[in-house]
């Protein structure tokens, strides 16, 4: 009748040895560590790189716990943060021996102490937030100056073509800090061109006057307009750090504007800061532009010349210069999306773009003018260009979906589509501050945190061994498992634990023992109605499983329901609760009855369980306790 069968506690078995394993690695703390990663696609990291950094430490008599190569990055870990402080200085001059042009990304961290053989189980430990283990703090400062500038670059190339559309000709265009400077061989022309530029260009004022023998119109950002761009800027800048922390899976991160011209950036419980850090400093925008083909740029590429006026000078990922002309046929504020793949014929990485329709119609317009040139994919970080690629143009291209390939690696070809998905900048930035903050709502709360369920379980568990006795103490096993498997999904999830998440443990616990209160009493109840203690046992569980499982799917609705509509701490709650929730149903229900079965299952004539006492009404009373 209470006999569980062998696949019942195999399953009881599997779940201790996962719970066990996956809730270890959360003990061994994390030490300080100095990380390191590619800021480009050039510089590589590899066993040569591990090999320089271990080198570098030795010459400066800085001693490493342990220096690893962990796929497309190098981690050295040390005993306390005063070493791991002069170590990220070594580490930085050896790699970045020129400050102007860093090749490499150098950053604080902590990683877990947890012993090879957990990582290799992929057994890490769980996040903390903000308010428990802190974070990481950037200071990011935006570049005002450039988001004005970038604006009359874009306002420039679309006065060109506007003025090619109108048949409106000029025998010059040019930008002059935030100027405009257009030159027009009669007035009459000028006139029209300053009504078109009225009508359509709304941010500017222009002007216009004779010069020499031509006529000169002037157009400049009204100041009105400069403040407005530059508040546009800082917002879009916000806005595309949200979208770049989400790819990158930080949960609850902390992104405001301070002054008018910085951001602050919190991410609780990063692993990967060094990561973090490359994607949030690094500036990419996308420019499509025409290589030039003439002599004087073959004569430039080849450096027996200078580039020509109207173009310039950038290098491919081999290296080699090309010439393009300055004007930018598309950026990529034209972009909808982007995503990494495969080439289907070379199987090399790439980069695959989709445009919006105004980027379509203008790709598909140059590709149909330009068959059998040249076309330069251009991707920028903090104002310094290189061309990705720079193919052919076989045939008119519609559809707007462009590839970019070009000897990208994998892990780069992901990096690079999720800055151009994530959005362009509109105004370069620099991170001018940076460093680990400590828990928020301090070491006295947090401790309190933790008493508080630790005292809870004290109490409960001495509660239930006392009132109920054997019974008590598989109660207060199946409690005790229960919270193992929250700890251990948590980590397994590598979600993210808050102090309110903290509260919903210790509610967990609650709703938990509440369970096994009602298949004790249930248990109680049968014996007081005369039952045989192996039918009490049986009939009891069978009786309280309706209840239980009504109770903690009512519950559960309302953990799903702040899961959905919650933000913040509520989240936060919300994520614990439900998974403990789950796991109580399992620990509770089906772990301690597979405890009760394992010992009173084996005996065939059961005279007394160990439950208490148990009071009968129609006597005085009757201790059933073994």
């Amino acid at each position: 009748m209470n006999r569980y069968p062998v696949w019942k506690y195999v399953i009881i078995v599997v779940g201790i040895l996962m719970g066990v394993v996956y809730t270890l690695p959360n003990f061994f703390g994390e030490a300080p560590a100095v990380q390191v990663l590619s800021a480009n696609g050039i510089a590589k990291v590899d066993a040569g790189t591990q090999a320089r950094i271990e080198k570098a430490l030795e010459a400066a008599h800085v001693t490493a716990d342990v220096v690893t190569l962990d796929g497309n990055t190098v981690k050295a870990r040390f005993a306390s943060t005063e070493v791991q402080l002069v170590a990220k200085d070594v580490i930085q001059k050896a790699l970045n021996p020129d400050p102007s042009n860093n090749g490499y990304v150098v950053a604080l961290n902590l990683i877990s102490r947890s012993p090879a053989w957990l990582s290799a189980l992929h057994a890490y430990p769980m996040y903390l937030g903000l308010d428990l283990r802190g974070g990481v703090y950037f200071m990011l400062q935006v570049d005002m100056q450039a988001a004005v500038t970038q604006k009359v670059d874009s306002m420039s190339g679309d006065i060109r073509t506007l003025l090619r559309e109108k048949d409106i000709r000029y025998s010059g265009i040019n930008r002059s800090a935030d100027l405009i400077e257009i030159k027009f061989r009669d007035n009459q022309t000028l006139q029209s061109a300053l009504g078109l530029v009225a009508d359509q260009f709304a941010d500017l004022q222009a002007t216009g006057a004779p010069s020499g023998a031509d006529y000169l119109l002037t157009a400049s950002v009204k100041p009105a307009a400069v403040l407005r761009i530059q508040e546009q800027a800082l917002k879009q800048n916000m806005q595309t750090l949200h979208n770049r922390i989400n790819e990158l899976g930080v949960a609850e991160p902390v992104i405001l504007q301070q002054g008018l011209d910085r951001i602050v950036v919190q991410l609780p419980g990063v692993q990967d800061t060094a990561k973090a850090k490359e994607i949030l400093g690094r500036t990419a925008t996308l420019q499509i532009r025409m290589v030039d083909e003439g002599t004087e740029a073959a004569a430039a590429m080849a450096g027996a010349g200078t580039v020509p006026f109207g173009d310039e000078r950038y290098l491919d990922l081999n290296g080699q210069p090309v010439v393009v002309k300055k004007q930018v046929i598309l950026t990529g504020e034209n972009l909808t999306d982007a995503q990494a793949g495969f080439d289907s014929q070379t199987q090399e990485p790439t980069v695959n773009l989709t445009l919006d329709s105004k980027g379509s119609r203008i790709f598909r317009d140059v590709t149909r003018e330009n068959v059998g040139k040249r076309m330069a994919i251009i991707l920028f970080e903090k104002g310094k260009g290189q061309v990705v690629t720079a193919p052919v143009i076989r045939s008119e291209i519609g559809g707007g979906r462009v590839q970019i390939s070009g000897r990208m690696t994998p892990t780069e070809a992901n990096d690079t589509a999720l800055l151009l998905r994530a959005g362009s900048l509109a105004a370069p930035m620099e991170i001018i501050e940076e460093r680990t903050i400590g828990p928020s709502l301090g070491a006295d709360n947090i401790s309190k945190g933790f008493h508080s369920v630790t005292w809870g379980f004290v109490v409960i568990v001495a509660f239930m061994c006392m009132y109920y006795m054997l019974f008590g103490v598989f109660s207060s096993l199946a409690l005790t498992f229960n919270l193992v498997l929250i700890i251990a999904v948590l980590s397994m999830l590598q979600a993210t634990l808050t102090l309110p998440g903290i509260a919903a443990m210790a509610f967990t616990m609650g709703m938990a023992i509440d369970s096994n209160v009602l298949i004790n009493e249930r248990v109680r109840e049968e014996l007081r109605a005369g039952a045989s203690p192996q039918a009490a046992i049986h009939t009891g569980y069978d009786r309280a499983w309706a209840t239980i499982l009504d109770s903690n799917v009512t519950t559960l609705i309302a953990g799903l329901a702040l899961l959905a509509f919650g933000s913040g701490p509520v989240r936060g709650f919300a994520v614990v609760h439900v998974i403990g929730i789950t796991t109580s149903l399992f620990s509770s229900v089906f772990f301690s009855r597979g405890l009760v079965n394992l010992w009173y299952g084996r005996k065939k004539k059961l005279k007394s369980v160990s439950i208490g006492t148990v009071w009968r009404p129609a006597e005085t009373a009757v201790a059933n306790v073994k």
